[in-house]
């Protein structure tokens, strides 16, 4: 450790953040390597905390999150009708707020069409070239997720034209690479804004919170190990709703009135 300069730290975070990470990931693996030398300092005489000349990076608090709106999702979704394979994992991605590495991870032994779920019970990324299968990122990530009717079909069409693939097999047989190319060309080509892979799953939870369900609902549907994790990623838009709330108790206030 006593090797380490801030030359080397900063690196390392320039590393960091050419990645797709938020900015409260990066000022948390930021804050445990610096605390991990403040360790070494105290503790086994290293001269200094290289991190503190190296400075921090992310941000303590998340910002508003990017997020499509339904209109601008159908608008994308032209741009890859004639990707049948493509076109079903964006749905699904928007329709079930699921992470990217769970939905790649599905399997023909995750979905029960009668029931109208998919079970979320582990997570795929591809590592120096191999596939590689995780459990989800918290226990309460796996969870069954109840999807709509119209979703359910889309999904029997796409599995009919499908042949000799065995229930055990991946669904999806592309990488997060491929699907972050194809959100950056649909974007291109639909005019919409640019948003991030990761921001599809916020652009279902907003869809969530404009329908009016709760912070609890959400965060089951979402997987989310607590409610307040959802509160305090999407509390930017509970606040229209308060008006709505309040005048929701304005007619009932009249109407007992009124009896």
């Amino acid at each position: 450790m006593n090797e380490i300069k801030a030359s080397d730290i900063r690196a390392w975070q320039n590393a960091l953040m050419k990645k797709e990470y938020s900015e409260t990931y990066l000022k948390t693996v930021n804050n445990q390597l610096s605390a991990i030398f403040n360790y070494a300092v105290r503790y086994y005489d290293l001269k200094d905390n290289p991190c503190r000349k190296a400075g921090s990076i992310g941000k303590s608090h998340a910002g508003e999150k990017e997020f499509w709106t339904k209109q601008e999702f159908k608008q994308f979704l032209v741009t890859v009708e004639n990707k049948p394979e493509t076109k079903m994992a964006f749905l699904l991605l928007y329709w079930t707020g699921m992470r990217i590495g769970e939905l790649l991870a599905l399997t023909y032994n995750d979905i029960d069409l009668e029931k109208r779920t998919i079970s979320v019970n582990k997570s795929y990324q591809r590592i120096e070239g191999r596939d590689v299968i995780t459990p989800p990122k918290t226990p309460k990530s796996k969870r069954i997720i109840t999807i709509p009717p119209f979703l359910t079909e889309e999904l029997k069409e796409y599995t009919s034209h499908l042949y000799g693939i065995m229930a055990d097999e991946r669904m999806f047989r592309f990488t997060k690479s491929y699907m972050e190319h194809e959100i950056i060309r649909g974007i291109k080509a639909s005019g919409v804004k640019r948003i991030r892979l990761h921001d599809i799953r916020h652009s279902h939870a907003s869809l969530l919170v404009e329908m009016g369900f709760t912070p609890l609902a959400i965060a089951e549907r979402l997987g989310h190990e607590k409610i307040e994790t959802t509160l305090n990623t999407y509390s930017h838009l509970y606040p229209n709703k308060q008006g709505e709330l309040a005048d929701k108790l304005e007619m009932e206030n009249s109407r007992e009135e009124e009896e």
